[in-house]
């Protein structure tokens, strides 16, 4: 598949499997699975002819694997991300002392008074590394990277999770725990 296809297919992806599964005739299940060959067929009714090979390559060649599919290979799912109800099933988990949060300069003010709120997502998206949080920021802007005291907040009964991809959610940081680095 041409780069210009596969990012479209996986812009289509994205939109329909974390935002409006209902645009195309799509329903989440549980865990936000949707049945591949359901999924294939609503995007072929909306204009985006994808086989499941090139499915495959989306998913695999993803850099930021953005989507999974189930052990069966019959399922698939956003990794995280979505701005509809869904309840992924992540498992708590313990996360490293620090973690990273990408930014811009502008919403400093914002994060300074309230502290990392998920917006329109269900949860605030944390990275394991600098250089993460740098390229998500980067998306935006100047990029601003802020550490996360995530030993502090887990001490404070903060809960997390970790997507199959490595992005860790948690409901929301306190300005508290922030710090920006230099």
């Amino acid at each position: 598949m041409d780069e210009k296809h596969l990012i479209r297919a996986s812009k289509r992806l994205s939109r329909h499997l974390r935002h409006a599964p209902g645009d195309i005739g799509i329903a989440l299940g549980p865990g936000g699975w949707v049945e591949v060959d359901t999924l294939l067929a609503a995007l072929r009714r909306h204009g985006l002819h994808l086989t499941r090979a090139e499915l495959d390559e989306v998913v695999e060649g993803n850099d930021k694997r953005r989507f999974a599919f189930d052990d069966d290979g019959l399922r698939i799912r956003a990794s995280q991300g979505h701005s509809v109800a869904v309840d992924l099933a992540l498992p708590a988990a313990t996360p490293p002392d620090v973690l990273y949060h990408g930014t811009v300069a502008r919403f400093l003010d914002a994060i300074r008074d309230e502290g990392l709120k998920p917006m329109n997502r269900h949860a605030v998206h944390l990275s394991a590394t600098v250089e993460t949080a740098r390229t998500v920021g980067g998306r935006r802007g100047v990029p601003v990277v802020l550490l996360v005291d995530t030993r502090g907040m887990a001490a404070a009964g903060y809960e997390f999770q970790v997507s199959a991809n490595g992005v860790w959610l948690t409901a929301a940081v306190p300005p508290e725990f922030l710090r920006r680095l230099p």
